[in-house]
C-alpha cells in the first residue's frame, strides 16, 4: 500500500501546468463563456464587477447586449418566455472576494483557484489515507488481511489526488473563470474534517458550502454518521459473524486465549457517539452566525440579509434563470406550462430528498461513500450544474476503487464522460453562434451526461453492497 512515487512532483506538476496556461492562452480565448464550465453561480467573469450586463434573447438563437448599468449583487430577473438572463447571481462573501474591474488582468482570482484546487486534492489525499487504514484494520480485526496482499491494493488517496488534478475537466475549469473548485474546497474539507473527527473544520466546511451553493446541505447526513460512528467499515453483521463463530467454535481454554479477541471484535462495531455531532452543532452554529455577521457587512447599503436568501437560495430553487446548460431543468421550465410550474418544481427537488433516507439507512456503515452518492445525484439533478461537479465525484469515487474493482462499465462510463466533454460546447456551437442545430441538439447531450451519472450511481452502490456481502461470505468461509 505504498503511495505512488513521485507524488508531490506530479501535483507541483500539475499546478505549473495550470498556471502555465493561465500566462500562454490568448486574452480572446473565452473559456468561461461556455455554459459546461461556467454557471449563474460560478462564472468569475461576471462576478469581477457590480458593473452587469443583461443579454436578452431576441429571435432564435442571437443575442444582443444592452448598456452596462450599476447593479446590486442580486440582480433581478427578467420574466417572459423570450427573456434570458445570464448576469451572475452570486453569495455575498464570493462577491466581495472577486469584485473589482482588474481581477481577470492581474490573475488574482485565477491564482487563488489554482490554490484552492492543490488544497482540494491534498484533502482528498489525507481523506484516501484515513480510509485505507481504517479498511486495513477491520480487515485485520476480520482475519482477512491477507485480501490486502493477494489482490493488490493500490494507495486509492494518491489515485484520487492526481486523478483530481490531473483531470482535463479540472484545468479547464481552472482556467476558465470558474469559482466552482472553492466550492469543491468547501465540500472536501467538511468531508476531510468529518474523517478526522475535528468539528470546527468538518463545520466550517459544511456551512461556507452551503453559503456558496445550496446543495451541500444534504452532506449534514454523511457528516453526522462520520463523527458518531466513525470512518467507513465492513458491516457490523461480519464482526458479528465472526465473535459468534470464535465462541462457539472454542474450547474453554481457548476462549480464555480468545477473549482479547473477542473484545477487539467488539470495539471495531462502531457505536454512535453524541459528543462529536453536539460539537459540530455547537461550531454549525458559531460559524453560521459568522457568515450571516459578514454577509450583513458586505451587503450594508446596497441590500439585506432576506433579499440575499432571495435573490440566492431562491434563484437556485425557483430556477429563474433558463439559459442553457447541461442539466435537466432548464429545457423543461422553458417548454412547461407556466401553471404546471410550481408543481414540477416541487417534483424535481423532493427527488433529491427522497434518497436521503432510504440511502442513509443502507450505506450508515460507510459514510464516505454515502458522501460520494449525494454529491453525484445531487449534481445530476441540480438545478445549474457544470463539468466541475463531475470532477469532485470522481475523484471520489477513485477514493474506493478497491472496493469498487469488480463495477461493470467502467470503460462504458469512460469513453461516456469524455464524449459528453466533446459534444456538448460542438453542439452549443452549433445552436447558438451558427444557427445549424436546435435546442434538441444541445438538451440530448445533457440527457446523455444525466444517464452516465445515474449508471455511476447505481453501479457503485450496487458494487459496494456487493463487496460489503463477499465480505460477510468470507467470514463464513473461514470458519
Amino acid at each position: 500500500m505504498a503511495g505512488i512515487r513521485g507524488y508531490w512532483t506530479l501535483a507541483a506538476a500539475a499546478i505549473a501546468f495550470r498556471i502555465l496556461l493561465l500566462f500562454c492562452l490568448p486574452k480572446d480565448f473565452h473559456l468561461g463563456s461556455h455554459p459546461e464550465i461556467t454557471t449563474p453561480l460560478t462564472s468569475l467573469r461576471r462576478r469581477t464587477s457590480p458593473v452587469a450586463c443583461s443579454w436578452r434573447k431576441v429571435t432564435g438563437s442571437s443575442r444582443r447586449p444592452c448598456r452596462p448599468t450599476q447593479v446590486s449583487p442580486f440582480p433581478r430577473v427578467p420574466t417572459g418566455e423570450r427573456a434570458e438572463l445570464v448576469r451572475c447571481i452570486m453569495a455575498p462573501l464570493c462577491y466581495c472576494q472577486f469584485s473589482g474591474p482588474l481581477v481577470l488582468k492581474d490573475l488574482k482570482g485565477d491564482l487563488l483557484i489554482s490554490t484552492a484546487d492543490f488544497i482540494t486534492a491534498t484533502l482528498i489525499r489525507a481523506t484516501g489515507k484515513k480510509l485505507m487504514l481504517s479498511r486495513y484494520k477491520h480487515l485485520q480485526i476480520l482475519n482477512l488481511s491477507k485480501l490486502v496482499e493477494t489482490s493488490g491494493f493500490v494507495d486509492s488517496g494518491d489515485f484520487a489526488a492526481l486523478m483530481y488534478l490531473w483531470n482535463p475537466m479540472t484545468i479547464v475549469i481552472c482556467i476558465g473563470s470558474s469559482t466552482s473548485p472553492i466550492d469543491n474546497l468547501m465540500v472536501v474539507m467538511a468531508i476531510y474534517g468529518a474523517c478526522s473527527r475535528i468539528p470546527p473544520l468538518a463545520a466550517f466546511g459544511w456551512v461556507f458550502a452551503v453559503h456558496l451553493s445550496l446543495y451541500p446541505v444534504i452532506l449534514i447526513v454523511p457528516i453526522i454518521l462520520l463523527l458518531g460512528y466513525g470512518l467507513d467499515a465492513p458491516p457490523s453483521k461480519s464482526f458479528l459473524l465472526k465473535n459468534s463463530y470464535a465462541r462457539k467454535n472454542s474450547t474453554l481454554a481457548k476462549i480464555q486465549v480468545n477473549s482479547g479477541t473477542s473484545s477487539q471484535t467488539d470495539k471495531a462495531i462502531n457505536h454512535f457517539s453524541w459528543i462529536p455531532v453536539l460539537h459540530f452543532a455547537l461550531w454549525v452554529s458559531v460559524w453560521l452566525g459568522y457568515v450571516l455577521f459578514l454577509s450583513s457587512i458586505s451587503l450594508k447599503g446596497i441590500g439585506s440579509i432576506t433579499e440575499m436568501f432571495r435573490k440566492t437560495y431562491g434563484f437556485i430553487l425557483t430556477v429563474e434563470d433558463l439559459s442553457p446548460n447541461i442539466g435537466l431543468l432548464w429545457y423543461f421550465f422553458a417548454e412547461v406550462f407556466d401553471f404546471f410550474r410550481n408543481f414540477f418544481l416541487i417534483v424535481f427537488h423532493v427527488n433529491i430528498l427522497f434518497v436521503i433516507l432510504p440511502l442513509a439507512i443502507r450505506l450508515k456503515h460507510r459514510p464516505c461513500f454515502l458522501a460520494f452518492v449525494y454529491i453525484a445525484i445531487s449534481s445530476m439533478l441540480k438545478s445549474y450544474p457544470s463539468l466541475a461537479d463531475s470532477t469532485l465525484y470522481l475523484s471520489l469515487v477513485t477514493l474506493f476503487s478497491n472496493e469498487l474493482a469488480d463495477m461493470q462499465f467502467s470503460f462504458f462510463l469512460f469513453c461516456g464522460y469524455i464524449a459528453v466533454s466533446l459534444f456538448s460546447p460542438v453542439m452549443h456551437n452549433l445552436w447558438i453562434w451558427r444557427g445549424t442545430g436546435n435546442a434538441n441538439f444541445y438538451y440530448a447531450t445533457g440527457l446523455a451526461y444525466a444517464c452516465l451519472q445515474t449508471i455511476l450511481v447505481v453501479e457503485s452502490v450496487g458494487s459496494m453492497l456487493k463487496h460489503d456481502r463477499l465480505l460477510r461470505k468470507t467470514v463464513e468461509a473461514e470458519h
